[in-house]
């Protein structure tokens, strides 16, 4: 498997799977995953109804992943995973790990080769960026998905990308 680290929008990334650091409600929010739902159109956020309405009528569970479509995304689905939020006393990088693996795990069963990620918890959920960096490559890298070809980290800013480079070095 191939893992990189690129300063961008992941909304313009042309992979077959987008993973959306999601709320649990599924609904949309700020940061990737307003981001995100703007970007894919109304679709997205009717495809996230659904699931409420049947089989994540409590919401989705952190550290765990489902895929939807992408809308007018240029990828074929989008990954939703909830990372844990500090501020809310979530603080076992266990969570964060299970963010990353459950989503690849639901890449590979979509038979998707190539995977786009955020930095999942580190923005307003509260994560320091050297731990989500270190987590997320440790994590990616330990992976048994089969058919993932390809990952790559869209990170916003400098400090972020610079983190995740320096576990890839």
């Amino acid at each position: 498997m191939r893992i990189e680290a690129i300063a961008g929008d992941i909304t313009t990334q042309s992979v077959d799977a987008i993973v959306n650091a999601a709320n649990s409600s599924l609904q949309g929010g700020g940061g990737v995953d307003g981001a995100i739902h703007r970007a894919a159109g109304p679709t997205l956020l009717a495809e996230c109804e659904r699931l409420r309405a049947t089989t994540l009528r409590d919401g989705l569970p952190v550290g765990q992943a489902v895929a939807t479509g992408a809308g007018n995304l240029p990828a074929r689905w989008v990954i939703h995973t909830v990372g844990p939020n500090r501020h809310r006393g979530q603080t076992d990088p266990a969570l964060l790990a299970s963010a990353f693996s459950s989503s690849l795990d639901v890449a590979s069963r979509l038979g998707a080769a190539s995977v786009a990620f955020p930095a999942i918890s580190g923005g307003v959920y509260g994560w320091d960026m050297a731990q989500v960096a270190e987590i997320a490559v440790s994590t990616v890298r330990a992976a048994s998905a089969p058919g993932v070809e390809t990952v790559r980290f869209v990170l916003f800013g400098a400090d972020a990308l610079a983190q995740f480079e320096a576990r890839l070095a």
